[in-house]
């Protein structure tokens, strides 16, 4: 019998790791400098937690039960997790709250495929607590940084604003807001052509559709419509957000009043990250604005503001990985420690010790013992160790240093 993984699982090996690291580890520094703190949620969740904010889709949940009959799932996405967090075990917190997340989700996707892959890893923030311009504009800006410190060329952000969309649907009879909702988000027009209404309403519908653009064109087209004291408010807000956003420099940003979801997640901004390497299309990250979501969870229904996005690590690797940034071998250790007799084996151990000791990282490995010399040297250089320690009786070493094979 072969072992493999389970079906949608994988094994990350050495190489993998490395080149995962270094995307993380590049994410995290940015995260850091932006007053961000790491934050750990538990891997499984309750079913009822996962299902409060009516985000995520049952059938998509990969599924499991406890000795108490318990339903539970394995998590799909961190922000339900954050915020049933926050609001349980961080009562009294000063606000804002800035954390991230580096972690896998489980998503089971329904599609005829064998082993289509259901285990992701995600890096992301969570900004909480703070409402308006300011918090709004530091995640888009958060999220050009992040992708400035890989190196990313050929991105751009698609920036809606759901309270706005929904708004303007708000004028379609009640029983076909949901299916226009969902023709819009997405993009289908022959939907909207079947649907039994007025002319007047099906070019609105239509016009709702063609949001999309620069964002003086798209401002001017929402601005010419029949406007509402509140719609008027939002689009102001709006305008006021892209101007401080592109002020900021070249940020490459698509306006589009279309971009909504089929599920009342997002209550003010959406936004995806897309890449368009190439002439494809790929998104590599979601986010946006969701300031009901906590009260669902909070014992007094205490609603806190919150905005967040998700990087989609793989996404990434496969962009990156064209450009021959990423580690091309997994870190090769600095030393090889060898007891060259059979009393020398204390004295190798503490040598190994020593140099472990440094302020910076060193790696250093033990000879195990059973090869000749060469066969070592061998060893050493297929491994890319540059330096070998050999320790004499008295514990005294000789320094051998290897060229860097080619």
């Amino acid at each position: 019998m072969v072992y493999q993984p389970a079906a949608g699982a994988r094994d990350l090996l050495p190489l993998d790791v490395a080149q995962k690291r270094w995307i993380e580890d590049r994410l995290q520094q940015v995260f850091h400098r932006w007053g961000y703190h790491r934050i750990i949620t538990s891997t499984l969740e309750r079913m009822d937690t996962l299902m409060a904010g009516e985000a995520i889709q049952r059938q998509t949940v990969i599924q499991l039960q406890n000795a108490e009959d318990e339903e539970l799932g394995l998590r799909p996405e961190l922000t339900a997790s954050i915020a049933r967090t926050v609001v349980t075990r961080m009562a009294g917190a000063t606000y804002p709250q800035r954390l991230y997340y580096n972690a896998n989700v489980f998503r089971r996707i329904w599609e005829n495929r064998h082993n289509r892959q259901q285990e992701f890893y995600q890096a992301g923030v969570e900004l909480l607590g703070a409402s308006g311009l300011l918090a709004n504009a530091e995640v888009l800006l958060l999220v050009a940084d992040c992708l400035a410190a890989l190196s990313l060329q050929g991105w751009h952000l698609i920036l809606g604003e759901a309270g706005i969309t929904r708004s303007l649907l708000s004028v379609f009879p009640t029983h076909l807001q949901g299916k226009i909702r969902h023709a819009i988000a997405h993009l289908d027009r022959i939907a909207i052509d079947n649907l039994p209404l007025s002319e007047e309403l099906r070019d609105r519908a239509r016009l709702i559709l063609d949001l999309r653009g620069t964002s003086s064109e798209v401002l001017q087209k929402v601005n010419s419509l029949d406007l509402d004291t509140a719609q008027q408010a939002a689009v102001n807000n709006l305008t006021s957000l892209v101007e401080l956003v592109e002020s900021a420099g070249n940020y490459p940003l698509i306006l589009d009043l279309s971009l909504i979801q089929t599920i009342d997640y997002y209550t003010g901004i959406v936004f995806e990250v897309v890449s368009d390497k190439e002439g494809q299309a790929q998104v590599l990250g979601r986010g946006g604005r969701y300031d009901q979501l906590l009260g669902l969870y909070h014992p007094q229904g205490e609603n806190i503001p919150g905005i967040g996005f998700a990087l989609n690590l793989e996404d990434l690797y496969q962009i990156i990985q064209s450009t021959q940034q990423l580690p091309q071998t997994p870190p090769a250790s600095d030393w090889l420690v060898v007891p060259e007799t059979a009393n020398a084996d204390a004295a190798a151990f503490a040598y190994a010790q020593k140099l472990r000791d440094s302020s910076e990282i060193v790696r250093v490995e033990i000879d195990l013992g059973g090869r000749e010399k060469e066969a070592i040297r061998q060893y050493a250089r297929d491994r890319g160790i540059s330096q070998i320690a050999w320790i004499q009786a008295d514990g005294s070493p000789i320094i051998e240093s290897l060229p860097h094979s080619n």
